[in-house]
């Protein structure tokens, strides 16, 4: 089966992100949420970020003439799916979200389509028993910021078919990326990674060992990585950071309890550069000041 027709659920920092690279690759892409205001918001960030990468040359001007006439939006879940081959779920990491989504899609999506979700913790067995497909499901875990992050994470459930894996890699892979297979397992690959050494250092901060600026340079700088552990916890949100530690801690064990800072921190409602707040403090989108 090639896939045409993509729909991502959920017009968030990620769904935003995947439908621009699924508009860009040349799918035609249908953005799905519940709040107008908030596929405006997408549909202008599109603008915004092809504008940009014009600008830079990291696309041509065709490229950006074929993401923006690919590019649809709609409140309506149900018509969505049912003109679609692959379903991307993308919506916060709540269980009761997700099985509301993923049962709906299902129930209109046509016999062949693939049904995906984005989630970074949730077990892909259980999410897959929402769709009555179950072999026809699988993770498709893309990274913040979609366009610039080369990887996809393919983590398969239980009943999970080796086509689902090839369709959902090759369409990956359209979308300029590169792919890893992950069996299940709480965290995958990258999130329990990411998970220890994003709460390391809010340990580290909480106990004055480093101020925030100078945790993540050291990181940056002394480990190679693109983005401190704290910058990229404000980047994807304190409040989901702590709730995929709160799942690893349930299924994993203590050594992902989550550090008290980061509880406090998402209690006062700073909750990263969505809030104007996190570890830093946000003036405008592309810059930070000490807290």
């Amino acid at each position: 089966m090639r896939v045409h027709t993509i729909t991502v659920v959920g017009a968030g920092v990620m769904g935003r992100g995947i439908a621009y690279v699924s508009a860009l690759a040349g799918f035609r892409t249908i953005l799905n949420d519940i709040s107008e205001e908030q596929l405006q918001g997408a549909r202008a960030h599109a603008e915004k970020t092809s504008a940009k990468g014009l600008e830079k040359g990291k696309i041509t001007a065709g490229a950006r003439e074929t993401l923006l006439s690919n590019y649809e939006t709609t409140t309506e879940l149900e018509a969505a799916a049912a003109a679609s081959d692959m379903i991307i779920e993308a919506v916060p990491e709540t269980r009761s979200l997700k099985k509301h989504v993923l049962e709906t899609a299902a129930a209109h999506a046509p016999s062949h389509a693939v049904i995906t979700s984005n989630t970074s913790t949730i077990s892909p067995t259980e999410l897959a028993s929402f769709t009555s497909r179950a072999e026809q499901f699988a993770v498709m875990h893309f990274f913040n910021p979609v366009h610039l992050m080369p990887l996809v994470e393919i983590v398969k459930g239980l009943e999970t078919a080796p086509e689902t894996v090839a369709i959902i890699q090759e369409t990956a892979e359209a979308m300029g990326k590169e792919t890893v297979e992950v069996n299940e397992f709480p965290g995958f690959v990258t999130s329990r990674i990411s998970a220890l050494v994003g709460n390391e250092a809010f340990h580290m901060l909480q106990e004055g060992v480093a101020s925030a600026e100078d945790i993540d340079k050291a990181i940056k700088l002394g480990l190679n990585y693109p983005m401190g552990p704290l910058e990229l916890g404000d980047l994807v949100g304190l409040d989901a950071r702590l709730n995929n530690l709160r799942y690893l801690h349930e299924t994993l064990g203590e050594k992902y309890r989550p550090a008290p800072l980061l509880e406090q921190m998402v209690k006062a409602g700073r909750l990263g550069r969505k809030s104007g707040r996190g570890v830093y403090t946000y003036e405008e989108e592309s810059s930070w000041v000490k807290s």
